[in-house]
């Protein structure tokens, strides 16, 4: 598909596009003026095909038009009526493999220009949690919480991309739409929110049963309630229904009832994972269903496990995957988030916790309890099985940074894989993160102390000291934040500051001795995998300026610098 757009300063305002036969278009449009009806005209080769047209001001109404015949496509429309935020085409027989072609975006809902990052962005929008992270059909899957209309938190809709190696993506199509009556106005009252994804009952593979938790505000007698749909052909879901709708009685709970976590359990049957909150704190909650495909039947087994540490209000998210160490016997890693979470020591907020123990399909106990990230921009993370290991991914942000009157683009994490290495869990990146090494920047300089430019500033830092827990200090000339990571008697920490006048948390891994390291920049976030990932931190960075330089203090056995390129 060619794509060309005219900007005129007077109505229409048109795109065009060479677009093939069965070409599906996307479209979301409304009315600037209450009483004055918002089209769109659709034509192929000059013959019209299709005027979607709405009267609504609140929010944008959502078209889907198919091409009947290829040829030249034109999207027309007054300017001056009629608001087009987001388009796009695709043919469903070819998307897996080519994606989506974005036809149009508003200027503040495209995606930032920066074409040398290799991290995972919308390509328009608000995005958040990863939902459904699995594999099917032979494609690793991504869902994401996602508003397509402004970098904005608001009504949430799933966005969608597969990948086969976790590092290069194609956005698919708009995978989950809220209720109707959600999308009528630009409120934030709810939406389709967070979930996750199972194989569904199709031959092929490609069939997905995705499990999320609906949000309505002030909605009686519950808030949050948890519901189902299967996509068939792994690209669009069907209709859903309603798997859950009451919380369980008798335990006290907040309306707090979110992020449905489904997997096979030891005792071969499907379980959930809920994240809720009674009066002491967070607590994950436990179901099971006899039922093969996870389709109903889910009943209430006990509260799997309780956290009131930090100051937290709810267990959010919830994972858990089994770990394979050299025990015969995998233990189970339970991961959530700690909503509002402050840790006293360093002002760090929403921390992630992974504890570890034995889990039979209806009692976990623990053994250990660990931080997932230290920098803790790396919240809602999920996994899953994928051949024999556990891979996982974040979203590249915390919400003590965020606010609904500002645009706050971000990132998924570097996906990681979870290793157990006796009583610690380790996330390094996975092994694709490699391929993205483009070109050697340096291997002698950074070492020596000299200053070394960082081209476009997407690289990898490669670390060797001469001892565990060797001492430096690694500083980036960055233009908008003090940047750095460090390591001395305190531990391992990425230096952050964004210049507010604000003392910062401390993002530190305290007592952290590594031997090497390597460190990923990159526009927007900055993260640190030392030993393997038995110490991991993400931070996200505001804006999209690049580090222009890395300067490094202490003796080190060797350090690299790698150009990194999608």
């Amino acid at each position: 598909m060619s794509l060309q757009a005219k900007s005129e300063t007077s109505a229409p305002e048109t795109i065009e596009a060479e677009l093939p036969e069965g070409t599906v278009l996307h479209l979301w449009l409304k009315a600037r003026h209450a009483g004055v009806e918002a089209k769109l005209f659709v034509a192929v080769d000059g013959n019209d095909i299709g005027e979607p047209s709405t009267r609504r001001t609140g929010e944008f109404e959502f078209f889907a038009v198919t091409l009947a015949k290829g040829g030249r496509a034109t999207l027309s429309y007054d300017a001056t009526t009629t608001a087009l935020s987001v388009a796009y085409a695709f043919r469903p027989e070819t998307v897996m493999k080519e994606g989506i072609r974005v036809m149009h975006s508003d200027a503040r809902t495209a995606a930032p220009d920066v074409p040398d990052s290799y991290h995972f962005r919308p390509p328009f929008g608000w995005m958040n949690d990863p939902n459904g992270f699995g594999r099917f059909g032979g494609n690793a899957h991504l869902f994401y919480q996602h508003y397509p209309h402004e970098p904005r938190w608001n009504t949430m809709h799933w966005g969608h991309a597969v990948s086969k190696d976790f590092v290069r993506w194609r956005h698919l199509p708009m995978f989950l739409f809220p209720a109707a009556h959600l999308s009528e106005k630009d409120d934030g009252r709810g939406g389709a929110f967070s979930g996750s994804a199972i194989p569904g009952s199709g031959p092929e593979g490609e069939e997905i049963r995705v499990f999320y938790t609906e949000h309505v505000r002030d909605r009686q007698p519950e808030e949050q309630i948890q519901l189902s749909a299967v996509s068939r052909d792994g690209i669009v879901a069907g209709p859903s229904e309603i798997v859950m709708p009451l919380r369980p009685e008798g335990l006290n709970l907040t309306t707090d009832f979110r992020d449905p976590y489904v997997f096979k359990a030891p005792d071969g049957r499907w379980k959930m994972l809920l994240g809720s909150r009674d009066r002491q704190g967070g607590v994950v909650l436990l179901y099971e269903t006899a039922d093969a495909q996870g389709a109903d039947g889910w009943t209430f087994l006990s509260i799997l496990h309780r956290e009131d540490g930090f100051g937290m209000t709810a267990a959010e998210c919830p994972c858990m995957v089994p770990l394979s160490g050299k025990n015969a016997e995998p233990r189970w890693a339970l991961i959530f988030g700690l909503l509002t979470s402050r840790d006293p020591a360093t002002g760090r907020r929403n921390l992630t916790s992974v504890t570890v123990g034995g889990f039979d399909g209806r009692t976990f106990t623990a053994e250990f309890v660990q931080e997932l990230d230290f920098g803790s921009d790396a919240y809602a993370f999920q996994a899953f099985v994928d051949g024999d290991e556990p891979v996982g991914i974040a979203w590249l942000a915390n919400w003590t940074d965020f606010s609904k009157k500002d645009d706050f683009p971000t990132t998924m994490t570097l996906p990681r894989r979870m290793l157990l290495d006796g009583d610690t869990v380790l996330t390094p990146p996975v092994a694709a993160v490699e391929s993205l090494r483009h070109q050697l920047l340096d291997d002698t300089a950074l070492a020596a102390g000299k200053t070394v430019p960082l081209g476009t500033g997407a690289v990898e830092i490669v670390l060797d000291l001469t001892a565990p827990g060797a001492a430096f200090d690694l500083t980036f000339d960055h233009p908008d934040v003090d940047l750095g990571v460090k390591l001395d008697a305190d531990g391992l920490a990425i230096v952050f500051d964004a210049r507010t006048g604000m003392t910062p948390p401390r993002y530190v891994a305290t007592g952290a001795k590594p031997s090497s390291l390597r460190i990923f920049l990159d526009a927007g976030s900055i993260e640190v995998f030392a030993d393997n990932g038995r110490w991991t931190g993400s931070k996200r960075i505001p804006g999209f300026a690049a580090a222009r330089s890395a300067t490094l203090a202490g003796a080190v056995a060797g350090a690299g610098v790698w150009q990194l390129k999608l």
